[in-house]
């Protein structure tokens, strides 16, 4: 009885009660003994006391029942390899045919994506923005429309952000445009590194250092936290709210613009592959989040102009699209080949790992030593929690979570700077000295060392050592994009992981065959295994013995 007050009842029961529950037990397991005893269910298998010493022949019967426990065993494994070619080529024709009965209908609803899926799908095919050739169009307008070209740079991989096809169709344009390098996210770079990206860049084009800023929200959201930071006089520093190199940038661009005497705004373009930091810049000048910006690739997809101050203007423009003839890991990162369904993640993140130290993902990651990609990104997903029912590892969400930290402002890793970078063929030294006239270099480069005293680095010990290919070729041009399909689904096979130069001291990892659907393995046929005696048995006795006779194990040996 629940008595008042209490949360739950209490448990206690009288002692007679309690005593008939145990009584009541005991004779229902007597019962249960007892019945076993009829049907001799409790009773111990005998043991098999095998051939007897004193048999005649014996090797001869070891060896028959060798080889039939062997035949035994072949029938069993065709029989299973028979069943599972049976279910098989039923899932085959239960995908092939429509679905009929209850069951079948909620394989299919499973299977088929949601309304909203569809819905959003049909959108963005028919969205004309969608497009590479809108893409390029739009691209080719923010070249035209501005003076000062700005080509941002992940500094984690300076020369793969570059493009020559772009460098080159600006400085082909009519009207003594200029243009600027600038290096981003330099916070997730080593200092050292830094520094000599920066000393190779400025032997062409003037180049910035800068670190933008990733958390800026609405103005209105932004008014409310100033006020609250002015009445308790807290400041936000954090890494993702400071940004550093915007005064040195304005004022670099401020100088530019009141030297070359021009009527209105100097208006500024911002050119680059997807993600490296061009909405996130706008703002970080800006102060607000004036251009949609964030982890997803290909989020900017048509021209927009920014008022920053009174004589400067930027202009936002989508990222350039990547030629299909470059690497594999260079469109992994640079291309959308992922968000527009042409390259499963699964593959992205295979040819990223085949570029890098295996020891230094496991200890960025904290993994267990993998033998290949798909095991690194079952022990990624253990490690983060993504697991399916049944504690499956979910390798897909795993994938996409360790491509946006590669592509967006979180991870860290770096490319050595060469010792010698040579000019490109479009480039001489008479256009790099045209480019550099009217930029105060000695001003920004103290600029920049100012910036690079603020800013606080990663260690070298800390960030992971990639393999950078080259400069990544872009198409600008309407007539030489190519709209691939989107691809169908995975049906290439997981192979490969952490691949690297010897110089690196990075180790080669052989990968197994691994496919998205299970393959059924063909039953191997052993040969019956042959029964070596110590003392050789005369061949006429052997001769002698017929295989068809039975031997008698009840008779008696004396």
């Amino acid at each position: 009885m629940k008595r008042p007050g209490l949360k739950k009842a209490s448990k206690r029961v009288s002692c007679s009660k309690r005593y008939k529950i145990q009584k009541k037990v005991r004779e229902h397991n007597r019962k249960l003994k007892k019945n076993a005893k009829k049907k001799g269910v409790g009773k111990k298998a005998k043991k098999d006391i095998g051939v007897p010493n004193k048999a005649p022949f014996k090797e001869d019967i070891l060896r028959e029942a060798e080889q039939r426990r062997l035949k035994l065993e072949e029938e069993k494994e065709k029989k299973k390899f028979a069943k599972q070619q049976q279910r098989a080529q039923k899932r085959k024709k239960e995908n092939a045919a429509s679905s009929d009965g209850d069951t079948k209908v909620k394989k299919a609803r499973k299977e088929l994506p949601s309304q909203e899926d569809l819905v959003k799908q049909m959108v963005k095919q028919s969205d004309p923005r969608n497009s590479k050739k809108h893409f390029c169009s739009e691209l080719n307008k923010v070249i035209d429309a501005s003076d000062v070209i700005i080509e941002v740079l992940d500094a984690r991989d300076p020369l793969g952000c570059r493009c020559p096809q772009l460098e080159e169709a600006v400085l082909k344009r009519v009207g003594n445009k200029k243009l600027l390098f600038l290096l981003n996210k330099i916070d997730l770079v080593p200092k050292e590194n830094v520094e000599k990206w920066l000393q190779c860049l400025q032997l062409e084009f003037p180049a910035v250092a800068f670190k933008a800023s990733t958390q800026l929200q609405d103005k209105t959201v932004q008014e409310k936290k100033a006020r609250f930071a002015t009445l308790n006089g807290v400041v936000d520093q954090t890494k993702g709210v400071a940004c550093y190199g915007s005064g040195c940038l304005l004022q670099l661009l401020g100088d530019f613009a009141n030297g070359t005497g021009r009527e209105g705004s100097v208006k500024v373009g911002l050119v680059g592959f997807p993600n490296v930091g061009k909405s996130s810049l706008i703002n970080s000048l800006k102060g607000m989040r004036a251009c949609n910006a964030g982890v997803q690739r290909g989020i900017t997809r048509c021209f927009q102009d920014v008022h920053i101050s009174k004589n400067v203007k930027m202009i936002d423009s989508p990222g350039v699209v990547a030629a299909q003839s470059n690497p594999k890991a260079a469109m992994a990162l640079r291309s959308l080949q992922v968000e527009d369904k042409q390259e499963t993640v699964l593959e992205a993140v295979r040819t990223l790992l085949k570029r890098c130290n295996k020891q230094q993902v496991m200890l960025q990651y904290n993994v267990p030593d993998f033998r290949n990609s798909l095991e690194f990104l079952s022990f990624f997903a253990k490690k983060r929690g993504f697991l399916q029912k049944g504690g499956v590892p979910n390798t897909e969400l795993a994938a996409s979570t360790f491509l946006s930290d590669w592509t967006g402002a979180k991870l860290s890793y770096h490319c050595k700077a060469p010792e010698k970078l040579s000019l490109p063929s479009y480039l001489s030294e008479d256009i790099v000295t045209e480019m550099q006239k009217g930029w105060d270099l000695d001003k920004l480069r103290k600029s920049n060392e100012e910036t690079l005293r603020s800013v606080k680095f990663p260690n070298q010990a800390s960030s992971i050592v990639l393999l950078s290919k080259g400069p990544t070729a872009g198409v600008l041009s309407d007539r030489d994009v190519v709209e691939d399909k989107p691809a169908q689904g995975p049906t290439e096979e997981m192979e490969g992981s952490c691949a690297n130069q010897e110089d690196d001291g990075v180790e080669e990892v052989s990968d197994a065959d691994e496919t998205d659907e299970p393959q059924i393995k063909t039953p191997v046929t052993k040969e019956p295994a042959k029964v070596r005696f110590q003392d050789p048995v005369p061949g006429n006795i052997l001769s002698s013995v017929q295989t068809d006779d039975a031997y008698d194990f009840n008779t008696d040996f004396k």
